[in-house]
């Protein structure tokens, strides 16, 4: 057997037993390697993924229209993204590898090439004590409410903030709980650089985060990050999330978020900010049906992030349909801007747009 057809082979029998002994497309299959190791307990190692498809319209016949990001497209089926997710766990130690394919993947790891840009998480962490997590390695952010991930949100299209938001950080963090609040601090890469181009500016950010969980229905989170850029740019963005349950039929969300940045070109001498805040209200009235209303006001006077200075309020409207590891989501949006920085059918500048978005997301 050559080495094009020993890769396959490889991959068929390690991961064709995964599939085949999960109990539920839902369950996420874990397992002890050998019963006992020395007589102890023995590591668990978990497997988990999904993957993702949609379709979105835009009336106005333009992908232009859609400036947050992974839904950036008109009137065609996209692929998202197929994760896996790895996780091996021994005692103190432990490692985490999550992987994504596809367009949604590409565009979360963009400075990235090749194979390393399928890396979407890779970290290894040190427990000394039962108080204490030691991390080091890539890690999703700790600032914004939504996820990479498409089955861990319940909106398929992202909010601004996420979309302005750090996408990842690469470095080391200390985690400490005590009572019901943590502290997290670290020092990390520039945001989403999981290596720094020779041509640019090696910095590191620091990172760092306070929560607090008064009890198993509320919890809240202060988060922060700041330092300089590859380019020397300054940048510090102070954000809090905070969750709510009230029993199974109503739970919310808040997120909100600051970032004031200064230019090395500039020589510092001009400060720019960007802020906004996105609402959630997540009814469930069944096991099989949510649906949740998110509604968010960005305000971008400076032109930071939009196509010119101005602020948006935008309303988005998902229902979840779900059917075992299955969810369909149909979804309506509409973007107002301050501004006319959206077209319409003729190309005529507005400041609304709206859209119809479908998908599909699928997790194990």
């Amino acid at each position: 057997m050559n080495q094009k057809q020993l890769l396959p082979a490889f991959f068929l029998a390690f991961f064709l037993p995964t599939f085949v002994f999960a109990s539920s497309p839902r369950d996420t299959l874990s397992f002890p390697i050998g019963d006992t190791v020395g007589g102890r307990p023995a590591p668990f190692f978990l497997v988990s993924g999904g993957a993702d498809f949609y379709y979105r319209y835009d009336p106005a016949r333009t992908a232009g229209n859609d400036l947050t990001s992974f839904t950036r497209s008109n009137d065609q089926f996209n692929l998202g993204m197929v994760s896996l997710r790895l996780e091996h766990q021994y005692k103190q130690v432990g490692m985490v590898a999550d992987l994504g394919f596809g367009p949604r993947e590409q565009e979360y790891a963009y400075p990235d090439h090749g194979i390393v840009q399928a890396i979407k998480q890779l970290y290894v962490t040190y427990g000394p004590a039962a108080w204490l997590k030691l991390t080091a390695g890539t890690w999703a952010t700790h600032l914004c409410y939504e996820s990479p991930d498409a089955a861990a949100n319940r909106n398929y299209s992202m909010s601004y903030l996420f979309s302005n938001d750090p996408f990842s950080h690469t470095g080391v963090k200390a985690e400490v709980s005590s009572g019901k609040s943590g502290f997290m601090i670290g020092i990390a890469n520039p945001c989403n650089y999981r290596s720094i181009p020779d041509s640019a500016h090696a910095n590191k950010n620091v990172i760092a985060q306070y929560s607090y969980a008064p009890n198993d229905n509320v919890k809240l989170s202060l988060n922060y990050f700041g330092g300089r850029d590859i380019y020397d740019n300054r940048s510090h963005q102070y954000d809090l999330v905070v969750t709510a349950k009230a029993g199974n039929l109503l739970s919310l969300g808040l997120n909100a978020s600051v970032n004031r940045s200064s230019r090395a070109s500039e020589k510092y001498s001009f400060s720019y900010c960007w802020w906004g805040s996105a609402l959630y209200l997540n009814l469930d009235p069944s096991p099989w049906l949510g649906i949740t209303l998110r509604t968010e006001y960005f305000r971008d006077e400076q032109g930071v992030c939009l196509p010119a200075p101005a602020t948006v309020s935008a309303a988005t409207l998902s229902f979840n349909l779900k059917a075992g590891g299955l969810t369909i989501i149909p979804e309506f949006r509409v973007d107002h801007a301050s501004k006319s920085i959206f077209t319409n059918a003729d190309r005529t500048p507005v400041p609304t747009a709206g859209s119809f978005l479908l998908a599909a997301v699928y997790a194990f």
